[in-house]
Parts: C-alpha cells; sequence; structure tokens
C-alpha cells in the first residue's frame, strides 16, 4: 500500500537525497512543505513559522518528515523562529491534521558537547592512538549540546516526547551526523560522525516505515 509522506525542507540536500530514494524504492506518495517549489512534487509552498498557512499540507498525510532548520548564524532570534517555533508548528500541524508518525530531524549537535571530554574529544581531533580500547559503545546518551543549534535540537526531541505521550503519535528523533554533498568527509572532525547519502536515506526511510508499537525513539 502507498505510503503518503510530508517532507519539510525538500529542497534541502538531505531533503533532496530523501526525495531521489523514495521515488526510487517506490511505494510512496510525496508532497513537500517548502518555501519554493520542488520540481516534480506536488509542493505546499509556507514558512513552517506560520502554523495557519501550512496546516493544509498536512491533511491525509501517513508520515511528516521535518528536515527544514536554520543552520546559519547561532543568533537566538533565527534559531528561536524556525526551529522552536518552526519545530512546534510541524508537531500541532501534525496533531490536528491526524497524522500517525513525525520523523524528526535531530542532530549530533544535541550531544556534541561531549566532545569536550574523553574519548570523544580525542576521536573528534583524529587522536585515535589516544583513545582508550575498552571504552564502551553507546548508542543512546543524556544530551549535552554544543551551541544554540544544538540546544534548539534537544528542544524538538523533548517536544516530540510530549507530542507522543499527550496525544500519542509516534515520533522518531533522529540525531544526524555530517551530511556533505561531496559524499565523503572534508576534515578529521567530520571523520567522526560522516554519514554517507545511503546511509541517511536508508535511516530515515526505516523511521519512516518502523513498526506502529513505536511510540517515541531517539536514534543514532
Amino acid at each position: 500500500m502507498t505510503k503518503r509522506v510530508l517532507i519539510t525542507g525538500m529542497s534541502g540536500l538531505i531533503g533532496g537525497l530523501l526525495k531521489t530514494h523514495l521515488e526510487d524504492k517506490g511505494g510512496y506518495e510525496l508532497t513537500a512543505l517548502n518555501r519554493s517549489s520542488v520540481e516534480g512534487v506536488k509542493t505546499f509552498q509556507s514558512d513552517i513559522t506560520d502554523l495557519e498557512s501550512i496546516t493544509p499540507a498536512f491533511d491525509n498525510q501517513d508520515v511528516v518528515v521535518h528536515l527544514a532548520a536554520y543552520l546559519g548564524s547561532q543568533e537566538w532570534e533565527h534559531q528561536h523562529s524556525v526551529n522552536v517555533v518552526g519545530t512546534y508548528n510541524v508537531f500541532e500541524a501534525a496533531r490536528r491534521a491526524g497524522v500517525k508518525r513525525v520523523v524528526f530531524a535531530s542532530s549530533g549537535s544535541a550531544i556534541r558537547g561531549f566532545e569536550r571530554v574523553s574519548p570523544y574529544k580525542e576521536i573528534a581531533e583524529g587522536s585515535y592512538h589516544e583513545v582508550p580500547k575498552d571504552f564502551d559503545m553507546i548508542t543512546h546518551e543524556q544530551v549535552r549540546p554544543d551551541a544554540l543549534y544544538g540546544a534548539t535540537k534537544v528542544w524538538g526531541e523533548a517536544l516530540g516526547r510530549h507530542f507522543s505521550d499527550e496525544y500519542n503519535l509516534s515520533v522518531i528523533s533522529v540525531r544526524i551526523g555530517v551530511v556533505k554533498k561531496e559524499n565523503k568527509p572534508l576534515s578529521v572532525r567530520e571523520n567522526a560522525s560522516y554519514l554517507g547519502h545511503d546511509d541517511i536515506c536508508n535511516m530515515l526511510r526505516l523511521c519512516i516505515d518502523a513498526p506502529n508499537t513505536i511510540r517515541c525513539e531517539t536514534v543514532f
């Protein structure tokens, strides 16, 4: 059965990669929520900072993949309007429309503050010979944002938990690492959390198609 998927920020790097990936896989009816038109896909042109204007895009959608974000300066006004207010608007519009699941694009920035301490500091710096051989590999970790952007992603994860608990919305937050247009890391730092194009697309697709029994998860 075809799954109806709304993607915010489809004109961005990851949004464009995911669009192509899902089209190639088949079985998905894609819609874009974007400030500019996306070629070949039904597009609702609107800004996520305006709740009422984006609401129609969510009608009859099964899953929302929320990729739109402000990645520029660390100025609070910009981070707040898009990454805080805009993310709330996406969750609220999904709730109103009866969407079954929101896949939220969080970020490794939500935990990047751990790079201030060992062994993550050495890994990020490329000092691999100084990394202890017996440290525990982890798949879940408490938050430690490195900047305002990371803090807004922590907000999004917490908001997802609230909407899951309060409104029974299935929410999967994905702490995305470094994704580059060139499809390769361009620095030692990027080696530590690099995600190839196939990896990020497969990861998001698996979140879209994950069992309905998943109510709220944060993965990376």
